[in-house]
């Protein structure tokens, strides 16, 4: 039965595709975010089941009157400032955004009796990988301040959980990727400079390895997360469970572009953004999502990557860069 689904962070790169998913099994679909994207705004002029609003979730009101007004079946929660290098920039804002905003939704869920909410959460939270793959009892002990934010995020919402009776579920998402990835690093940066035709070389962290998820199956295991009717467990990692490494990633661009030429140096572990140290990573245990939610990644490496060259080379070829 379709229902109403508030999503925050609707005018994101994964929010867009996540409301983009809803629309089209049939949801009703409020999109909040800061300022309505001109996807989201094409969206809902087109005639689909949106509601657009603009809203800041660090504003008690703002929040309250999303839910007073609109009256929503459930939460997708997907607002935040996302990254390790975006989130050390701005520490506070983090805190603001990441944390207060989660709480206040949790409040006016309280209030307004919605019960469940799926937050897409992250890898960050479990710090440093102790072992090649990790399942979801994995100690979360965060190292970045992104990482600590979503962490806070996923605490507050079993506080409210145990005491409110609310369900608030946890997507852990890693290094998602795909067509219009909106930040500047990898595998975009390597795309973009082999359609260029331009040599492109990383210095460090050819041998990190960490988990890659196409952005269709972070969309498919956080809509599974969001339907499941009765939750064993409040954190699912949603990801591939294999690891490939910063060199591999680069060879499979040059597998698909011929003649490209991009390539990572082991001049030293992986900096985000050329300067936060990385974490150490590695492969996500999807087990559990397999087995409760009937979660199955359909993109590997190579076809992801395939799939991001072929829309930014539209990209590319319409907007004549």
């Amino acid at each position: 039965m379709a229902k109403k689904i508030l999503v925050t962070g609707a005018s994101g790169w994964l929010g867009s595709a996540l409301v983009e998913a809803l629309l089209e099994r049939g949801d009703a679909v409020v999109g909040t975010d800061l300022m309505v994207s001109p996807t989201i705004a094409a969206f809902a002029a087109g005639g689909a089941n949106l509601t657009a609003v603009a809203a800041d979730l660090g504003e008690w009101h703002q929040v309250m009157r999303l839910f007073e007004k609109h009256k929503p079946d459930a939460v997708i929660h997907a607002a935040a400032i996302v990254g390790v290098i975006q989130c050390a920039d701005i520490p506070i804002k983090a805190q603001r955004v990441n944390v207060e905003g989660s709480i206040n939704l949790f409040e006016a869920m309280r209030l307004h009796n919605v019960k469940r909410l799926v937050h897409v959460s992250t890898e960050e939270t479990y710090g440093d990988f102790l072992s090649d793959v990790i399942d979801e009892d994995h100690p979360q002990k965060p190292l970045s301040i992104y990482g600590l934010t979503k962490l806070a995020a996923e605490h507050y919402g079993r506080v409210y959980s145990r005491d409110h009776g609310l369900e608030c579920i946890n997507v852990r998402t890693c290094w998602v990727y795909g067509p219009h990835l909106p930040r500047l690093r990898m595998p975009r940066t390597f795309v973009e400079a082999a359609l260029r035709g331009e040599p492109f070389h990383q210095d460090d962290g050819g041998n990190l390895a960490v988990d890659q998820v196409y952005i269709d199956d972070t969309v498919q295991g956080v809509l599974l997360a969001l339907d499941k009717d009765k939750h064993r467990y409040d954190a699912y990692n949603i990801a591939t469970g294999v690891a490939p490494t910063l060199r591999d990633t680069a060879d499979a661009v040059n597998r698909a572009i011929p003649g490209a030429k991009i390539s990572v140096g082991d001049s030293g572990p992986y900096h985000h953004g050329g300067k936060v140290l990385s974490a150490v990573k590695g492969a996500l245990d999807i087990s559990r999502a397999k087995n409760e939610l009937g979660y199955a990644p359909r993109y590997d490496l190579q076809r992801g990557i395939d799939s991001t060259i072929a829309a930014t080379r539209a990209r590319m070829n319409q907007s004549g860069f």
